[in-house]
């Protein structure tokens, strides 16, 4: 009935979710590595056809914005060293199929962003190729010899070149990727013409800008610098592109870079283990205080920023095993519904919603996504532990009270109510279990109340409201008498004040 009723109340948002202004990010985001997750042919991998034909899925679930990891011809599984900026990998499809997608999403009132990885091309890249081919033969000054760094003295960062005496700049080092030479007014000419290939040939609606804090190691103004020539290229090209940074850094350094310009970067500090969402759920005495005081730390560093919360991506572990969540499925969707709680756009990625688990190395964290027993894409090269602990997305969609659906009503208040992602905050109450937060917008007020406790109930006074979404982790619902609020264990609830 809960699935039922999420549907229905997305379907009933959809004429005011269409007005959303040009340009607007959207509220919730979807990473998805394509190999691994809907093969529309039998080949065993993913591909664009098959992402296509799961459009409806994350529509239906709430999510309004659409992340894929890079997807341009690259010699490795992960595609994160390119060799063409303007083509499709062909394990993916054609750029007729990205077309199509595109076209797709936009159907479905879906933004689509794609991973553009500019700080290094793959050693394959025909640049790098022709450089190289310049150096062996003596021309120091030839053709992109300058769209890389090269030196005769090596040192940290940097990678000899077979068979001669040189070496590039490779912070990456052992996977093939040299990095490019950002101060090149060429290479940043090359990177105009890729955004407005991307932008306006291919339609979508922004980038993810990969690795920014390796555009200049080190040095932290200089890659601020460049952020903003990226954000002002994208704005000339196509005013209202979204452009979200890999900024894997602390608070203060995340902050500094909002000085860029790029609407968001990554908020790392609420991820991962020690992120403040997790270290409350571990916390064994005063959760709530250590969940506002996390947060508020946040919002008092980034008070103008657009925040891009999430729990875990490609390159961490999964969130089911830092909330030691594979047996407790409480603690599951609790993490989840503490993530949508918080303002900005929050980021979810595919397979969280089903519990996928997933550490140590890097495609043991981007598994196939299991549609149904059986029904999957080969794994990954490399996996070296493969495990589901919940069922596929078939058998969750028919349970009421599965992660998956859960995951869905947390998408959807945030659609119903756009000042859980829109608003100021302010924490009203913030002590041992309890915590209820203010979010304020020009034209709505709500009120969120979270109980921090597995194991009891607790009560607090929120004034004459009205509960608007009871999002229920485990046993029990949130039940207001007069002007006081019980909230379940793990209990989530939006309230809507009266008058």
């Amino acid at each position: 009935m809960k699935r039922i009723v999420c549907l229905l109340l997305i379907c009933a948002l959809l004429p005011c979710l269409a007005a959303r202004a040009e340009g607007e990010a959207a509220p919730n985001w979807y990473e998805v590595f394509v190999r691994s997750y809907r093969d529309s042919d039998g080949d065993g991998l993913g591909d664009l056809r098959g992402l296509i034909e799961k459009l409806d899925y994350i529509r239906d679930m709430g999510w309004r914005g659409l992340w894929l990891m890079p997807v341009m011809p690259s010699p490795s599984y992960h595609k994160y060293d390119v060799t063409d900026y303007m083509d499709i990998d062909p394990e993916y499809g054609t750029m007729e199929d990205m077309r199509a997608l595109v076209a797709a999403c936009h159907e479905r009132d879906i933004l689509l962003i794609v991973d553009m990885p500019v700080n290094h091309t793959s050693t394959l890249h025909p640049w790098f190729l022709a450089a190289c081919e310049a150096l062996r033969s003596g021309d120091e000054g030839g053709a992109y010899v300058d769209y890389y760094s090269f030196n005769r003295e090596g040192g940290s960062g940097y990678t000899p070149l077979e068979d001669t005496g040189w070496y590039y700049e490779e912070q990456f080092q052992g996977g093939g990727m040299p990095d490019l030479n950002l101060d090149n007014p060429g290479v940043l000419s090359e990177i105009n013409g890729i955004f407005d290939f991307w932008l306006n040939d291919v339609g979508v609606d922004g980038f993810r800008l990969d690795a920014v804090t390796s555009y200049f190691t080190g040095n932290a103004a200089k890659n601020v610098a460049l952020l903003h020539q990226l954000k002002d290229m994208a704005e000339a090209l196509k005013p209202g592109s979204y452009l979200v940074g890999e900024c894997w850094a602390n608070l203060g350094t995340i902050a500094e870079y909002y000085g860029s310009g790029v609407d968001s970067f990554f908020l790392f500090p609420a991820a991962e283990a020690e992120g403040f969402i997790a270290a409350s759920m571990r916390a064994r005495s005063k959760p709530a205080e250590k969940f506002a005081k996390g947060y508020q730390k946040v919002l008092d560093a980034i008070p103008d920023g657009l925040l891009a919360p999430f729990l875990c991506n490609h390159d961490t572990a999964r969130t089911l095993g830092l909330v030691q969540g594979r047996e407790n499925p409480v603690a599951a969707k609790f993490a989840q519904g503490l993530l949508g709680m918080l303002n900005g756009r929050v980021f979810t990625y595919y397979g969280d919603e089903v519990g996928m688990v997933g550490s140590g190395d890097d495609p043991n964290k981007r598994l196939a996504m299991p549609w149904a027993d059986g029904d999957m894409t080969d794994q990954p090269p490399g996996v070296t532990s493969v495990e589901y602990p919940y069922p596929a997305v078939d058998a969750q969609l028919e349970d009421p009270d599965s992660l998956l659906n859960y995951v869905c009503a947390v998408n959807e208040a945030r659609l119903r109510f756009p000042a859980i992602a829109e608003g100021a905050n302010t924490f009203l109450l913030a002590e041992g279990n309890l915590c209820l937060m203010k979010r304020e917008t020009g034209e709505q007020t709500c009120l969120i109340a979270v109980n921090f406790s597995k194991k009891d109930a607790e009560q607090t006074d929120v004034g004459r409201c009205t509960i608007a979404a009871d999002l229920e982790a485990g046993e029990g619902a949130a039940a207001l008498d007069g002007t006081t609020l019980t909230l379940p264990p793990c209990g989530i609830c939006v309230l809507l004040p009266e008058g």
